[in-house]
């Protein structure tokens, strides 16, 4: 972040490769249609490298990206004034009856179709991001004994949801 900080661009790439996966994946549980999802990982790159002079070196930076993502995120959601999107055009075939965006048959859209966003939030920062517990406690404000059964009702929900469409 340092480098990033002091112009690298090369830097700034290697940040950008690194994270992008996570940011996006977490960016699609708010809005939960890909090509915005796309467009707010890109601005939430956009507002790193505005803003990478406020990051504090010797933090989290992964926490950092994060906190740039919901806030993008968050924003979004505000300003398009709805918590969940129900396109129209081509993606309406896509959006099955419970409002969610239905693209493939892969686990994350699995995850989208069945769990909450406070679900799919500690789903995402504990396996993509590789955060403990503890650690995803701290970042969404939420006691440790919440997050874990959160996670671990989660994956529940997901196991039998994969199961209901294997058949």
């Amino acid at each position: 972040m340092c480098a990033v900080a002091c112009g690298d661009n090369a830097a700034f790439a290697e940040l950008y490769e690194q994270t992008r996966k996570g940011i996006f994946a977490f960016v699609f549980g708010y809005c939960k249609r890909y090509h915005e999802a796309e467009d707010l990982t890109q601005s939430v790159y956009l507002k790193v490298k505005a803003s990478v002079g406020q990051y504090r070196p010797g933090t989290d930076a992964r926490a950092w990206l994060f906190q740039i993502a919901k806030n993008t995120a968050l924003n979004h959601i505000r300003r398009s004034g709805r918590e969940s999107a129900v396109g129209g055009g081509e993606e309406l075939s896509r959006i099955r009856d419970d409002g969610y965006e239905h693209t493939g048959g892969t686990v994350f859209d699995a995850m989208n179709a069945c769990l909450d966003v406070t679900e799919r939030q500690i789903v995402i920062l504990h396996v993509l991001w590789g955060y403990k517990h503890r650690e995803i406690a701290g970042l969404l404000d939420h006691p440790l004994g919440t997050v874990t059964w959160k996670y671990n009702n989660a994956l529940r929900k997901l196991r039998e949801y994969l199961k209901e469409e294997d058949r």
